[in-house]
């Protein structure tokens, strides 16, 4: 029985079909394997940020330059109609802030990553200073 076993895999080997075989299994478990384990630079899943280059909320102060651009990401909280322009709340977790956008398909709880500019909206009452920082979609 052992030597019809040794027989069987030795004729497949001079054949090609083990060896291709085994190499296919190991690539392809390799392959899942890393999967598992892959590492994306500004990739975090805590805060689920995609780049290095996402600010978070509580870093947007009103003194900031009117023309910096930033990107924020976070999770759709409310969701205001204007004329012609939606207003969403966006929470990252670290703060809120509002969005003026054009876009008017973005659900509440959706998960988004937007690109805008900061703007500051001055609201003076009973000598008091109430302004509100908000972000403008480019």
């Amino acid at each position: 029985m052992q030597q019809a076993k040794n027989f069987y895999i030795s004729f497949w080997d001079r054949h090609g079909i083990i060896p291709y075989h085994l190499g296919l299994t190991l690539f392809v478990m390799g392959g899942l394997c890393s999967c598992g384990s892959l590492k994306m630079p500004g990739l975090k899943a805590s805060n689920f940020s995609f780049g290095s280059n996402v600010t978070p909320i509580r870093e947007i102060k009103p003194e900031q330059d009117k023309k910096a651009t930033v990107y924020i990401q976070g999770k759709v909280e409310k969701r205001v109609p204007l004329v012609k322009k939606w207003v969403y709340q966006i929470n990252d977790s670290t703060d809120k802030i509002w969005v003026v956008t054009n876009q008017s398909n973005l659900k509440q709880g959706m998960q988004v990553v937007i690109k805008g500019k900061i703007r500051y909206q001055s609201i003076p009452l009973a000598n008091q200073e109430f302004g509100e920082v908000y972000l403008e979609e480019e």
